[in-house]
């Protein structure tokens, strides 16, 4: 769907963007990631054709980069853009007009998403009387108006309500398998995990990553386990030896120990299993799960190790 290709974008004397390349592929929701002042924003302003970039080139659907694919593009900026004095009816029939649609497909689109994001009760209030989820809730709807084959959404979940958090959610899965491609910019590491299917990390100026999530975060090994148990913490301690760091244990009201442990150096589950044998009765054995704030921290920390 989009492929950037060795961008290079300056304000000078600073480098934004420094020979950038990757491709978004279509029908996926992949995250924009990057700590403040990593690009991200020039990214994007790139994709809107609000800027040109120094070097490099930008293809949509496999075409140089256009004011005329600007129509197949929504956009819903971190920095909200609605006008006060227009109602929400108004507001959404002159961004979808401005995006190239009829007065008749300007009015559809208007009325369906209205009703979609149940806004009726307030269509014809003035933006300016909103509160600021009701305000976001019209902000996402001008940028889906139009009907775009691309979506980059700038935090789109900010203002709402763990309800319309949900109702967004969904919409990003509907759009995402009708074939649709989106572009999540968000600090919320969480949020990416649970929504995004690939991720781009940006990091001063340059591409640090450009993975799928799961395949990602099996480039990390994780050295701790959680490990429950029975028996004498006394018994467990001593048969970690020096291959396993004890860093937590608390009993359950079973009588069953869970423990958190680190492991040392290149030592595996099976060298855990071996130590605790004839000590205690395992119940369980699991490495801690990652996550992708932790993966994110150490990407930007250029380590490769947790």
């Amino acid at each position: 769907m989009i492929e950037i290709a060795h961008v290079s974008k300056s304000f000078r004397p600073k480098v934004a963007l420094s020979n950038v390349s990757f491709n978004i592929k279509k029908g996926t929701i992949t995250g924009l990631l990057g700590p403040n002042g990593a690009g991200k924003t020039t990214l994007i302003r790139l994709m809107n054709l609000m800027i040109i970039p120094d070097d490099g080139f930008i293809k949509f659907e496999g075409q140089l980069l256009k004011e005329n694919h600007l129509k197949e593009i929504g956009y819903l900026p971190e920095e909200r853009g609605l006008y006060k004095e227009l109602s929400v009816k108004q507001q959404l029939l002159f961004f979808a007009k401005l995006r190239g649609l009829t007065s008749e497909e300007a009015e559809r689109g208007a009325l369906y998403w209205i009703e979609r994001l149940e806004m009726s009760e307030w269509s014809h209030k003035k933006t300016e009387s909103l509160s600021k989820g009701m305000a976001q809730k019209v902000q996402f709807a001008v940028a889906v108006v139009h009907d775009p084959k691309f979506l980059i959404l700038d935090e789109p979940f900010t203002g709402f309500d763990p309800v319309n958090i949900d109702l967004i959610k969904q919409l990003l899965f509907e759009f995402r398998d009708a074939g649709k491609t989106i572009l999540l910019s968000t600090h919320n590491m969480q949020r990416v995990q649970d929504i995004c299917s690939h991720i781009i990390l940006v990091n001063k100026g340059q591409l640090i990553a450009n993975d799928a999530i799961n395949d990602l975060l099996d480039k990390f090994e994780r050295k701790h386990f959680m490990v429950a148990y029975r028996g004498t913490s006394i018994g467990f301690a001593n048969a970690l030896w020096t291959d396993f760091e004890l860093l937590e244990q608390t009993e359950r009201s079973d009588g069953v120990v869970e423990a958190h442990l680190l492991k040392r150096g290149a030592k595996s589950v099976d060298d855990l299993i071996n130590n605790l044998k004839g000590h205690v009765s395992i119940e369980s054995i699991q490495r801690a799960p990652i996550n992708m704030e932790e993966v994110f921290l150490k990407l930007i920390a250029n380590t490769t190790e947790i």
